[in-house]
């Protein structure tokens, strides 16, 4: 990567969530050096640019992991010729086999380097692991509280099984890549479509009381957006329930009215709350 600017700080990481830790390091900064895995994502690729104002710059762990300490460090200079502060996390690792670390990189960079030590939310360490434990949970209230933010994922609509509009609600299906997926089962959710958050109700896991497959699916409330097509976005505001069989399609049909009640009331107290903090 070659980047002929006058920028002179920036903050180096993998920025997975762009959470509130990562925030901490990019206020300090005027871009941020993205480390990309392609792997495990809460925020992939480019996506990470949605979340914050500062210029991005991509470095592709493939092409920098056989780079020694003092290699890597070069790199960012010839990279960035007027750098004159790098900020990291204190868990910042970096180099072959992360030879290199926050102290390391101080003395490596004739600049300043600001160590930025553990970020916590009431209490809680904030790492890109723990939301994503969080996440495996179904704890998304913890999860969007470290996210600093709503948890969003994207997928492309395609064709279910049909049996929804027919026999239960009619849901959008979801093919989605990369992104980290809460636990199974049922949240309430909005669903972005054709540029307006609609309040929804999301079931994703397998689908133990039909044909076993596993599905996202969400179910926008009290609106008639007809076909949609191409990609739409999740926003993840509350857990429901865990996913679990049912003995026939009616109750099946009475417990998906039962948490359409519930998503309602989650919705309406997080819309209210939202208004009080602003």
């Amino acid at each position: 990567m070659k980047v002929n600017n006058q920028i002179k700080s920036i903050a180096i990481g993998s920025f997975d969530g762009m959470h509130v830790a990562h925030q901490t390091l990019i206020e300090q900064v005027e871009a941020i050096v993205i480390i990309e895995r392609n792997s495990g994502y809460l925020t992939p690729g480019y996506k990470r640019s949605f979340y914050t104002s500062k210029m991005c710059c991509f470095y592709h762990f493939d092409k920098i992991k056989s780079l020694s300490p003092e290699a890597f460090v070069n790199k960012l200079k010839e990279d960035f010729p007027h750098l004159e502060k790098i900020v990291v996390g204190y868990d910042f690792a970096f180099g072959k086999e992360k030879a290199g670390n926050a102290d390391h990189l101080n003395e490596l960079f004739d600049g300043e380097v600001c160590i930025v030590k553990e970020v916590c939310v009431e209490g809680i360490p904030v790492h890109s692991r723990t939301i994503k434990a969080y996440l495996g949970e179904g704890n998304i209230a913890l999860a969007n509280k470290l996210l600093g933010r709503e948890y969003v994922i994207e997928g492309e609509v395609i064709k279910g099984q049909g049996l929804g509009k027919k026999e239960l609600v009619p849901t959008l299906n979801l093919h989605t890549d990369y992104y980290q997926l809460p636990l199974e089962g049922v949240y309430a959710t909005r669903t972005k479509v054709e540029k307006r958050w609609l309040a929804s109700v999301t079931f994703l896991g397998h689908r133990v009381t039909t044909d076993g497959s596993y599905a996202v699916e969400t179910y926008v409330l009290d609106q008639d957006i007809g076909e949609i097509k191409g990609q739409i976005e999740l926003k993840f505001v509350g857990f429901i329930r865990t996913n679990k069989k049912f003995d026939s399609l009616n109750l099946l049909r009475e417990q998906i009215q039962n948490d359409i009640n519930i998503a309602k009331k989650i919705l309406a107290w997080n819309r209210l709350n939202n208004e009080i903090r602003m």
